[in-house]
């Protein structure tokens, strides 16, 4: 475990002092740098502690450790600094862009790590816009486009005619390196071009020609200004360039407010200041208070136009109250405190000694950003870093832990502040001074459970038969069952023997234990007391299936299905419903499952839930289900008409939407009739939905119109407003005179604040420009505020409560300011704002439900107990992944406790957080929770899939491939198809199985000159992903001289089933064994097939291919370890023969012989299965791929003969069976001629001549596992009893039990005991993947032991002809002779 303090070792002597807290932090941390490609670039950071041992810093790039041991380029400077010689920077290579952080360590004490700082490195420039020809006419403003990289507007300047240009009144380069020309002169007319210097070559623009042209022209914008976030203290430039003769006045507001600018040549010279003449609007030193949405109007005394953009101030997180370092004993609780503000709200993580700290049972976050620490343990000791992060910025602040020993007071007063930022306090708990000596109180005696619920449980307790003192104080330790972290609870007063503890969980068992305390500190602890909690009460579940739709606009009908567990008859339900806009719940009872709600509004949003009531009282509530009731006609005018008289020919109509709730929709526009005088005749004009003016001109001089204006929603046009007269002037403005005085004025104070509102002069022949309020304690003239003049009223802000001001109104043109309008107004006295601010969600839990959804979780503490939902409020639950690293946060908002995210990638790691949203208030971000989803199938194929052929061996190729792009999880497998027919169905590719670490294989002896097709498909722990396209490839020509060795008949499989490598189910029992010693052919059957087939077969090359099939075999835990996830056995080097491969059964064999090198094979005759003693037990199956047949004598020990299938290790039987009879309790004797059995062809081979057999067990699940079902095995009525000769049985010097499911050995079975009958020929067919046969067992007569040729001749006589005999031995006769010529030919 590592950060654990020295100097808390238990060999410190009781009653010592405790550790004091070590000053560590940062005196300067890294910062966001712009670095030039090719120059130096410094990231400062530097530690300070009092240790003897100064901190060791490292520094971290992208969140993993840099190692800078041998790099040259970047090293760290002994005050802990990063410097970077020479910065590299590429398209493709861009080794020092990124996030960095420094972390310091001091041994055995802790780390501490710096806030992150992002190095950028500045690009080549690029033009995205140049300089275009334009022509400005005089006395008017140009833009003229230059916008480069945003990182390298700095370095970017003009000139004209190759002549640098200096900013100045006229000319201002604006924030994206476009240059801004007011009021236009003939000077100006010239070559422009933007240069971008100072970060590597110069780079200039294209140049373009600026022509002066006079003329008058209508308005319009030439740049508006755009929505812009900032940080708090920078400057912005809000560009609003309008271009119209005459020339325009531009005014600026924010929000309902206008400003009172100067116009500034310098831009820093004033904090709001007017560019260019009274156009662009530049804001230096930005406060949280300048957000707000600014319009810019233009007035030309002819038309008038707007824009608005919305600036965003973005505050960097500060700590409003820093953690504390903390003293504590083992099992207390504590709590580090953080409090931070900033614009977005921050988010906060908690990390220990550099690792995060994950909210869990015992990590919780209280009161939004607070952590508790429940139940310490000494390896909770450390520093504890508070990291608060927004868009801004970030910070952190870190406290220390120390735990000390139980007899370690906690010191009585805080020590000294380590830094002016820190605090350390104590926590309260089992403190006081220990005495040097004394005895200390034995345990409590009799601690009972005297009152148990669901989350509380009440103890008691007799005092200890020793006390040692009269003041006794009890502390009472408990953990849950099973977790060995302990918390502690101390009784509030001495003497007190009873404790509550609560918030335990329901149905939980808990360990109490009971401690006293005297003068001389703890005493011994009582005996662990284990007490359950009770079990919560059976209320209904949720009611599921809950929908609601709306019919009309004012009713929802509602339906539900009956609670899945509703512990009981259902009494009642009840449906609450919310209307979101107000907040309000109410309920009704129901006693159906469905309801029908009326008298709702119209279009408004609803929330409806519903409860189901049992006899133990209200159970679970369903989700909220929110629908919204239709949309209507208006049921009301739009509010404050108002008409304004703009010359002789237009009047402005302006109006406010209708009330919110007599909207009934989504109002699609304003429809405006207007007649002349009282004419019934009427003309029309319609806005659109947002729009709440409209000019009307082309009116007649000196006449009076009336308007009114109605509001439209997708159903109709809702009623109109009264009608309202205006008339026109008789002719335009005059403005050789100031403005009269304004007709009214009226005042109405708030706490902080005075609205003011005014009409125009009642003479309205004369120009108003605007109106000048002037206001101030006891005189008006202390503050002065100019607003536009069509503006109706303003808010005076930031005024002191309770004040009496003085407000003065005057109106001016450009000749002078009217006559004023005085009135006066007191502000009301303060009140106290409310202190309950927003808590974000605690205990956010991810919990994964499949390969792309996870349900996150949370509760809400600002919520009743009962965490029940009642007002407006709403949830936003953001997530995101790291891979990759640049994914974007994705958000979504709920109004339950839950969400369900869906759509994730399989097998990702995502992290979650959720805030809560109350009207206007919001809370920060909650504590983040992690969830992994699950895996699922590969959705992609193995990619670059290559086919070589392997050098000087023509007849092997490697195959090698890539994993899958998406795995889906960890991929556990290959498999490799291949096939000389591309077009062949799937089953009929022959496949071969790879662990999931390889990426290549080898495949041998395929045939030359042939072309062979690939695929490959990759498997993970939930299945197989899609195959890959198939990839040709021809295997080269050889020279070689090719012996063939034996040309034997076979029957090729007819089924279209996988061909396994070394698979034995595709072969037939041997017709011939060769001893490899000798090469002496031994004859053991004749092909029954009138058309044999030719094979080649291979045969192994070292004795080590074959495994002794004796008892000297591997044991069953050896061969369990050779066992192989696949079916079928892969070689270490991973590589495969033909065996098999082609569908062929090979009918000559080399098993490797264990025995003596002169085995003799000999065949006997059984009798004939029509004699009167055989008889079939159709009932018994035997699903093995080996046959027995015993044969027991009397007086003698069983004699084995195996009726077995030899097979090479190129042919391993891949089968479950196993041999589990009881083993004899006496070693067999040595196989003899006398003992050979040989297998009857009925017991074997099926009419064709081809053998089946099962391929699969339930026991083990295998690629081919569509197999056709059993059939019943039946003897060939025209069938010759002697059809094949057998193996030998080798005889069992051990009877070992072989259950492996791929034997690396030839499958000669060894017997492992008597049979449970004593005439049973126990069979199991041998045949192709797809086929199976039934096995009978067969019961025949006991044999006397008798010499070799006596039991021939007298199986011979029962059972067969002479002559049919001799035929047979004469035939296998000269087959060996012809196999004999073909091995000792040269």
């Amino acid at each position: 475990m590592r950060d654990i303090n020295p100097s808390a070792s238990p060999l410190r002597p009781p009653g010592t002092a405790a550790q004091p807290f070590s000053p560590f932090w940062f005196t300067v941390e890294p910062q966001d740098t712009l670095a030039v490609r090719g120059a130096p670039a410094l990231l400062n950071c530097s530690a300070h502690s009092d240790a003897a041992t100064p901190a060791r810093v490292e520094w971290k790039k992208d969140g993993t450790f840099m190692s800078l041991v041998s790099d040259e380029r970047r090293r760290v400077l002994p005050d802990g600094s990063l410097l970077i010689t020479q910065v590299v920077h590429s398209k493709h290579n861009k080794p020092d862009e990124g996030t960095y952080q420094c972390v310091a360590t001091i041994e055995n004490l802790g780390s501490i790590s710096s806030r992150t700082a992002r190095l950028s490195v500045a690009g080549m420039p690029r033009f995205t816009s140049q300089p275009a020809p334009a022509s400005v006419r005089l006395g008017d403003s140009q833009v003229m486009p230059c916008e480069v990289n945003p990182d390298l507007v700095p370095f970017t300047r003009w000139e004209r005619d190759r002549q640098a240009l200096e900013p100045g009144a006229r000319l201002v380069q604006l924030p994206g390196g476009a240059l801004l020309l007011s009021n236009a002169s003939e000077a100006d007319a010239g070559l422009y071009r933007c240069l971008v210097e100072n970060v590597g070559p110069a780079k200039a623009s294209d140049e373009a020609l600026l022509q002066i042209l006079p003329e008058e022209r209508k308005l319009e914008f030439l740049m508006q200004p755009v929505a812009t976030t900032k940080v708090v203290g920078a400057s912005v430039l809000l560009p609003c360039v309008v271009t119209g003769y005459p020339a325009p006045y531009v005014r600026w507001m924010v929000g309902l407010r206008a400003l009172v600018l100067v116009f500034s040549l310098l831009l820093e010279s004033e904090p709001l200041a007017l560019l260019n003449n009274g156009g662009s609007l530049q804001i230096n030193n930005l406060t949280e208070e300048d957000a707000g949405v600014y319009t810019c109007m233009a007035d030309n005394g002819n038309a008038t136009v707007e824009a608005q953009a919305q600036l965003t101030v973005q505050v960097p997180p500060q700590f409003a109250k820093r953690p504390a370092n903390i003293y504590a004993h083992e099992s207390m609780d504590i709590v580090f405190e953080c409090e931070v503000t900033g614009s977005p709200a921050p988010t906060v993580k908690w990390v220990k000694n550099g690792d995060a700290v994950i909210p869990s049972d015992y990590f919780k976050i209280i009161k939004e950003h607070n952590l508790q620490v429940l139940g310490l343990v000494k390896s909770d000791e450390g520093f504890y870093q508070c990291l608060a992060e927004n868009d801004a910025g970030n910070i952190q602040s870190s406290a220390q832990l120390i735990i000390l020993e139980h007899d370690v007071p906690l010191p009585p007063f805080p020590p000294p502040s380590l830094t002016p930022n820190t605090t350390d306090h104590v926590t309260p708990g089992s403190g006081g001074v220990a005495s040097a000596a004394g005895p200390t109180p034995s345990a409590p005696r009799d601690v009972v459970a005297s009152l148990v619920s669901t989350r509380f449980i009440k103890l008691t307790w007799r005092p200890p038969a020793e006390p040692h003192g009269d003041e006794l104080t009890y502390s009472v330790f408990y953990s849950q069952e099973g977790i060995s972290r302990e918390r502690v609870v101390n009784t509030s007063r001495p003497g007190e023997m009873q404790v509550t503890i609560q918030s335990l969980m329901p149905d939980t068992k808990y360990r109490f234990r009971v401690v006293a305390h005297n003068s001389n500190g703890q005493g011994e602890s009582s005996a662990a007391l284990r007490v359950a909690t009770q079990a919560e009460v059976q209320v209904p579940g949720p009611a599921p299936n809950l929908q609601a739709v709306s019919n009309t606009p004012s009713s929802v009908s509602l339906s539900w299905d009956t609670p899945l567990t509703g512990n009981g008859e259902i009494l009642t339900y009840k449906l609450y419903y919310t209307d979101k806009s107000l907040g309000s719940e109410q309920d009704v009872d129901i006693g159906g499952l469905s309801y029908t709600m009326t008298g709702l509004k119209k279009y408004t949003e609803y929330s409806f839930r519903v409860v189901a009531y049992n006899k133990h009282g209200p159970g679970v509530s369903t989700e909220d289900v929110t629908v919204r009731t239709l949309s209507d006609v208006p049921s009301a005018p739009p509010q404050n008409l108002t008409l304004e008289v703009q010359n002789s020919k237009s009047i402005m109509v302006r109006w406010q939407p209708p009330p919110p709730g007599a909207q009934n929709g989504d109002i699609t526009g304003y429809k405006i009739r207007y007649r002349k005088g009282t004419r019934k005749s009427e003309a029309a004009e319609t806005t659109g939905g947002t729009q709440l003016y409209q000019l009307i001109d082309g009116l007649e001089r000196g006449t009076e119109y009336t308007f009114r204006v109605s509001a439209m929603t997708v159903n109709g046009t809702g009623p109109a407003t009264e009608w309202t007269a205006a008339e026109t002037f008789e002719s335009d403005l005059d403005e050789s005179r100031v403005p009269d005085i304004p007709s009214s004025l009226h005042v109405r104070p708030l706490v902080n604040s005075i609205v003011v509102s005014w009409t125009p002069p009642e003479n309205q022949d004369i120009v108003v420009r605007g109106y000048t309020i002037g206001y101030g304690i006891g005189s008006p003239h202390a503050q002065t505020i100019k607003v536009d003049y069509k503006q109706r009223y303003y808010s005076i802000e930031n005024l002191d409560p309770s004040s009496h001001y003085v407000i003065t109104l005057k109106a001016f043109n450009n000749v002078g300011e009217g006559i004023p309008v005085y009135e006066s107004a007191i502000t009301r006295p303060q009140s106290v704002p409310d202190p309950t601010p927003m808590l974000p969600p605690v205990g956010v839990q991810a919990s994964v439900l499949s390969h792309d959804t996870i349900k996150v979780t949370w509760a809400d503490n600002s919520l009743p107990k009962n965490q029940k939902i009642t007002d407006t409020r709403y949830y936003t639950v953001r997530w995101k992944t790291n891979i990759p690293a640049n994914t974007k946060m994705k958000t979504a908002n709920t109004t339950s406790l839950s969400y369900m995210v869906t759509g994730l990638k399989p097998n990702t790691l995502y992290e979650f957080s959720v805030m809560v949203t109350k009207g206007r208030r919001t809370s920060t971000w909650s504590m983040t929770a992690q969830g992994t989803t699950f895996e699922t199938i590969p959705s992609s194929s193995p990619k670059d899939v290559t086919v070589v052929s392997k050098e000087s061996k023509p007849r092997t190729i490697i195959v090698n491939w890539q994993p899958p792009s998406e795995a889906n999880g960890k991929i556990t497998g290959y498999i490799i198809y291949y096939s000389t027919d591309v077009n062949a169905e799937v089953h009929d590719w022959v496949i071969e199985p790879v662990v999931g670490n390889r990426l290549t294989h080898q495949i041998q002896d395929l045939t030359l000159d042939t072309t062979y097709y690939f695929k490959i498909q990759a498997r993970n722990s939930k299945g197989m992903g899609p195959m890959s396209e198939a990839v040709q490839f021809r295997t080269p020509k050889s020279n070689c001289l090719v012996y063939p060795i034996l040309l034997i008949p076979a029957s090729k499989s007819s089924n279209g089933s996988h061909k396994y490598k070394g698979n034995s189910k595709d072969l037939k029992p041997p017709d011939l064994w060769i001893h490899h010693e000798r090469l002496e052919l031994k004859p053991m059957d004749k092909s029954p097939e009138p058309n044999p087939v030719m094979t080649d077969t291979p045969i192994p090359r070292t004795s080590q291919d074959i495994t002794p099939a004796d008892g000297g075999l591997e044991s069953s835990a050896h061969l369990q370890q050779r066992r192989n996830s696949y079916r079928g056995h892969e070689s270490e080097d991973s590589m495969s023969t033909l065996a098999g491969r082609r569908g062929m059964r090979p009918k000559m064999m080399m098993p490797f012989d264990a025995q003596p090198p002169q085995p003799v094979i000999s065949a006997h005759p059984i009798h004939s299965l029509d004699n009167h003693h055989h008889h079939y037990h159709m009932g018994s199956l035997a699903p093995a791929t080996r046959s027995y047949l015993y044969h027991q004598g009397s007086g003698q020990h069983p004699r084995p003969h195996a009726c077995a299938t030899p097979l090479s290790h190129l042919d391993r039987v891949d089968s479950t069976e196993s041999v589990r009879n009881t083993p004899s309790s006496e070693p067999l004797p040595p196989a003899t001629a006398s003992s050979q059995a040989s297998c009857p062809s009925e017991l074997l081979a099926d009419p064709e001549g081809s053998y089946h057999g099962s391929s699969t067990t339930e026991e083990e699940p295998s690629y081919a596992s569509n197999l056709p079902p059993h059939r019943p095995a039946h003897p060939h009525p025209h069938a010759h009893p002697l059809k094949s000769f057998a193996v030998p049985a080798i005889p069992a010097t051990s009877h070992a039990t072989y259950e492996s499911p791929a034997l690396p050995s030839t499958p000669l079975l060894a017997q492992t005991g008597p049979p449970s009958h004593p005439h049973v020929v126990k069979t199991a067919s041998i045949g192709t993947l797809g086929r199976t046969r039934t096995p009978m067992p067969v019961t025949v007569p006991n044999a006397p032991d008798v010499p070799e040729t006596s039991k021939m001749l007298e199986d011979v006589d029962s059972s067969y002809e002479p002559d049919e005999l001799t035929e047979e031995m004469a035939h296998l006769e000269g087959l060996m002779k012809d196999l004999n010529a073909i091995t000792t030919a040269p």
